[in-house]
């Protein structure tokens, strides 16, 4: 989510779901990993209601440079400020695919994209990000 607000609503909702659901919990797998699906759902939803991911873009797998010297300079408040640059279809399938580990088949599912489309928008994350890093911010990282 990029507004606190937005983030603060999905948790509240978040939480009111694991509450009103606990007796479904089973006992499979860990109650952490329960709740963090219920949380990513939530999220999922409120985007998907207030955003549109139907953003078709087909290419082709692209090849990016990692720069070594990028990341051994930056720490977790810099990365977060940058995903919060990308434009929201961008940021949640980054964050889906990178962060939470989703797989492309599941994050289109959720999202009610293609998987094509799901491929798409990380390659194009990754290359915004990469922009962004280099043009835009790289000389404010670390300090």
């Amino acid at each position: 989510m990029k507004h606190k607000e937005d983030t603060e609503d999905a948790l509240i909702k978040g939480f009111q779901k694991v509450f009103e659901k606990i007796e479904k919990f089973e006992g499979k797998g860990s109650f952490e990993g329960w709740i963090r699906r219920i949380m990513v759902n939530e999220c999922l939803m409120m985007l998907r209601q207030n955003r549109n991911f139907n953003l078709v873009v087909e290419v082709n797998d692209w090849e990016l440079p990692f720069h070594e010297e990028v990341s051994e300079k930056m720490n977790i408040k810099d990365i977060l400020y940058f995903l919060n640059l990308l434009p929201t279809g961008y940021r949640t399938v980054f964050n889906l695919f990178v962060i939470e580990g989703y797989k492309h088949r599941e994050i289109a599912e959720q999202l009610g994209i293609s998987i094509n489309t799901s491929k798409s928008q990380l390659i194009l994350a990754k290359k915004r990000l990469k922009q962004i890093m280099i043009n835009d911010g790289f000389q404010q990282v670390g300090s």
